[in-house]
């Protein structure tokens, strides 16, 4: 609580306003390297590495569909083949907001209806497409270096997914999927602005198009890592 703004639990008024809670800026620095691609979330590496094909890793002998995960939008899909992903597991400890691992131009939103299971560690071990079957809010961005993709992903006990832009996109939860256009709108964000919010913890997964990026080396499945430290670096420079 010594990181937060407001450090007394019991200056807050909900459960939700405690766990979305903002934290003082010095406490996340942001890697200020032009190279850098930083973590948009404190939590831990569930998986990090390469997509092969059109296949993401989501745990040991399971992979889940990129086109599902984006709704099935096969065009948006194709950016991202043989690219890039990090996924990062936010506990109920962690701090609950989501950052921008690159500066960027937002161009689209999309929120997918789903299912609602826990995105823990053992549930991602152990149901099958984890992540294309629950709720998510998928966003996308033009970076200096080429298409973005940060996808917040709803689990159970999730309260709302927000954004900065929108505010609450779910609840309600809705049927069909729903999409909004900003390619004419300048909404552009720093390399370690606000993005936006959980109210409770779960899983927020990075997309970057082939050979723009290397991860760090170090990180490791289960790796901790804080919003702002270096996740890796653009590797077309």
């Amino acid at each position: 609580m010594q990181e937060a703004i407001e450090p007394n639990p019991l200056a807050y008024p909900t459960y939700n306003d405690f766990f979305g809670r903002q934290l003082k800026p010095e406490c996340r620095p942001i890697d200020t390297a032009p190279d850098s691609i930083v973590s948009p979330a404190d939590g831990s590496i569930a998986q990090i590495g390469k997509i092969a094909e059109e296949k993401i890793l989501q745990a040991k002998n399971h992979n889940y569909s990129l086109s599902t995960l984006l709704g099935n939008d096969n065009s948006l899909a194709a950016t991202f083949i043989n690219g890039s992903f990090a996924t990062i597991y936010l506990a109920p400890k962690d701090y609950h907001r989501v950052h921008m691992p690159l500066a960027g131009k937002l161009t689209a939103m999309m929120h997918v209806p789903g299912k609602l299971y826990s995105v823990s560690p053992t549930t991602a071990d152990n149901i099958p497409d984890l992540f294309a079957k629950n709720e998510r809010v998928v966003t996308i961005f033009n970076t200096e270096f080429g298409p973005m993709a940060v996808i917040l992903v709803g689990a159970m006990i999730v309260g709302s997914i927000e954004t900065v832009w929108h505010g609450v996109v779910t609840p309600p939860h809705r049927a069909g999927i729903r999409k909004w256009e900003y390619a004419e709108q300048n909404i552009n964000l720093a390399k370690g602005d606000e993005l936006g919010r959980f109210k409770l913890g779960s899983t927020v997964i990075l997309l970057l198009p082939k050979g723009l990026s290397t991860w760090d080396g170090e990180l490791k499945i289960d790796s901790t890592i804080q919003m702002g430290r270096k996740l890796g670096e653009i590797s077309v420079l």
